[in-house]
């Protein structure tokens, strides 16, 4: 076997330059050895052999928008948070956890988040079945990055509460579009001195 050299081409920003892989590929590890689950897979899975597919959050049209903007769900975080905070529950503890989320709701987004593989739906053989859900990896990467946004809006909430009764009680009920644009710099005029 003959190790052929190549020049990599310049990598972009928070990508790697890879040779196709001569072995199938190995899991991805953090800073200390630890296997992580990616779930990425290969990288023809998802994109056409040889295509090549950035996303962009802020892309109109990115499949990572549409993804954003289902896991941002009020429901679905806080479902996320209650089982990184307890662990696994049956739906009747998540209801109550997650206090005022209806039952169409709690089943809506339990089905989206384990669809989309961050919690497992597991069902113990019993009678009645005992049904728990619990936290997938991936789940659990996501839990522990929302949680401390949780935690932040717990102490703010009181500044921000005041700050909204303060802007309420100087601005008109009335709105009007035009005045968007005092809010943008371009329409500023420039301040000299």
């Amino acid at each position: 076997m003959t190790i052929q050299e190549r020049t990599p081409a310049p990598a972009r920003p928070g990508r790697t330059q890879e040779a196709a892989p001569a072995h199938p590929p190995q899991p991805a590890q953090d800073r200390t050895g630890t296997d992580i689950d990616t779930g990425a897979g290969t990288e023809a899975e998802g994109r056409g052999q040889g295509e090549e597919q950035e996303l962009d959050v802020f892309g109109r049209f990115c499949p990572s928008r549409g993804m954003f903007a289902e896991l941002a769900d009020k429901w679905s975080l806080l479902i996320l948070m209650s089982l990184g905070k307890l662990g696994e529950q049956r739906f009747s503890e998540l209801q109550r956890a997650v206090g005022g989320v209806s039952r169409k709701m709690l089943t809506q987004s339990l089905r989206t988040l384990e669809r989309h593989g961050l919690i497992s739906r597991t069902v113990h053989p019993q009678t009645p079945p005992r049904v728990v859900y619990g936290l997938l990896p991936r789940g659990r990467e996501l839990a522990g990055l929302v949680a401390p946004l949780g935690r932040w809006t717990e102490l703010n909430t009181p500044a921000m509460l005041a700050a909204r009764e303060d802007f309420d009680t100087t601005h008109d009920d009335t709105h009007d579009p035009a005045s968007d644009d005092a809010h943008d710099p371009a329409h500023h005029p420039r301040r000299t001195g």
